[in-house]
């Protein structure tokens, strides 16, 4: 029997998503789906509600096991979808977060790029790679599918480290040109558009309707309005952590301004969110400068603020979800069951993935990871070639290559220098502290998070 491993199952609703969707994919459905977390109640809770699923919806095909040794979960699979989150929101984030507080460094999201984004990678490259050491011995020819982040950072540790075939999906480029033309209530149909770049820095390069250039138009609205929210509290019932606040939106006050201030400036419009774009330059949160958060409507720490409503939504939600006989399922958006029925199938499926640069953005080191389109079918995964960047959308991504890069350094050699040269060179923290504030943040960080980084004590 084919397997499907997936590591961090105790995300219980995102497992629901994933392997609900696959179940519900035809060459997919009598699958072994290894289920793997190092949490017994919340592998316990994903069992059952997937067991549910399996019988409501897939007719019982699909055979549903929980795993507690990793080895036996890997060991034969055929593909490997990893959602770990090392440390979790106490005590790790809280200390991301918290400690560079104290520096007056302020971050909105902290978990891809920063300070905060440098330390999530340190304590979860490690076991990654032990994830794939494992699969090195007992499924060798298994693709990874990674949602952990930071994306690419941890893409490319896997990369450099391992011949285990490894692709980063996000959400960020699959949802931004949707909601950019809902936020701006223009048609969406006839549309076509090009994007690339790096996770969550990715840009909108062009975008046409009836084959005629969308950006002007676009750019109008987002001048002039009127702005839309985004979602509505029905869509998001199950992620109301993304809920935006209650007020009208206009083009001077709304959830995206960063975005808009950045294609504006540059060009062309980012893929991931307002709220983190501001935390990838040095432009828009500053100490000297508070008024530019009430401007650019910047939500500090709001990453910790989902984590928390999170939490409180999973108590309420558990009961429903894990312990309801009669649940089913219906095919969501989320890639991996369309990236696996078209590798079963051959019958392509195209989507947003990160691999490393070899050839694709000419503009770009070869030796990072770019987001770009992947086209999956009969021959595998073919990552599609792309040219240059414009240049300032280049120099824009390689303000934060280097971040990853010595980050990926760091950890592939324990090289505490590698962290300190990493934060010097994040564009937000370079651009509030001083040297001597960085490597001073960096020992008290390496100090504060102890056990979960050994290796630099």
């Amino acid at each position: 029997m084919d397997k499907i491993a997936f590591l961090g199952a105790g995300s219980t609703v995102f497992a629901k998503n994933v392997l609900g969707d696959c179940m519900l994919t035809g060459p997919l459905q009598e699958f072994e789906y290894a289920l793997y977390d190092i949490d017994m109640q919340r592998l316990e809770e994903s069992w059952q509600m997937l067991s549910n699923i399996n019988r409501n919806s897939n007719g019982g095909r699909a055979r549903i096991v929980k795993y507690t040794d990793r080895m036996e979960a890997l060991r034969g699979a055929r593909y490997v979808i990893n959602a770990i989150q090392v440390g979790g929101y106490e005590p790790c984030t809280v200390t991301d977060f918290e400690i560079p507080k104290k520096y007056g460094l302020r971050q909105t999201i902290g978990d891809t790029v920063g300070i905060g984004g440098i330390f999530r990678a340190l304590r979860t490259i490690p076991v990654m790679l032990d994830f794939v050491r494992d699969m090195e011995k007992v499924c060798p020819d298994a693709l990874f599918l990674n949602y952990t982040n930071p994306m690419a950072i941890l893409t490319m540790a896997m990369c450099r480290a391992s011949f285990i075939q490894t692709v980063g999906i996000c959400h960020s480029v699959q949802v931004c040109v949707p909601q950019l033309l809902y936020r701006l209530g223009l048609p969406q149909d006839h549309v076509k558009y090009k994007i690339a770049g790096i996770n969550h820095m990715a840009w909108l390069l062009e975008i046409t309707r009836n084959g005629e250039d969308y950006y002007p138009q676009i750019k109008q609205r987002a001048e002039e309005g009127p702005i839309l929210k985004p979602y509505t509290r029905e869509m998001l019932k199950d992620y109301p952590q993304l809920l935006y606040p209650e007020y009208d939106f206009t083009p001077h006050k709304h959830d995206d301004l960063v975005r808009f201030e950045i294609m504006k400036q540059f060009g062309c419009y980012v893929t991931e969110s307002s709220e983190h774009n501001a935390e990838f330059m040095p432009y828009f949160i500053k100490k000297a400068h508070p008024e530019l958060i009430e401007k650019y409507q910047i939500p500090l720490d709001e990453y910790p603020r989902r984590c928390r409503i999170q939490i409180e939504h999973w108590k309420q939600l558990k009961n429903s979800l894990v312990n309801d006989e009669n649940l089913i399922h219906q095919r969501t958006h989320e890639y991996p069951s369309y990236i696996l029925e078209a590798l079963e199938t051959g019958r392509p499926f195209t989507f947003a993935g990160n691999v490393m640069n070899e050839g694709l953005i000419d503009n770009l080191p070869k030796d990072c990871c770019v987001e770009v389109t992947c086209a999956a079918g009969q021959g595998g995964i073919q990552p599609c070639h792309v040219g240059s960047l414009p240049h300032q959308l280049a120099a824009l991504n390689m303000s934060n290559i280097g971040l990853q890069q010595l980050t990926v350094d760091a950890a592939l050699t324990g090289s505490r220098e590698a962290i300190y040269q990493a934060a010097m060179l994040d564009p937000h923290t370079a651009s509030e502290l001083t040297i001597d504030e960085i490597r001073s943040l960096v020992d008290e960080l390496i100090e504060a998070h102890g056990s979960w980084l050994p290796e630099y004590h």
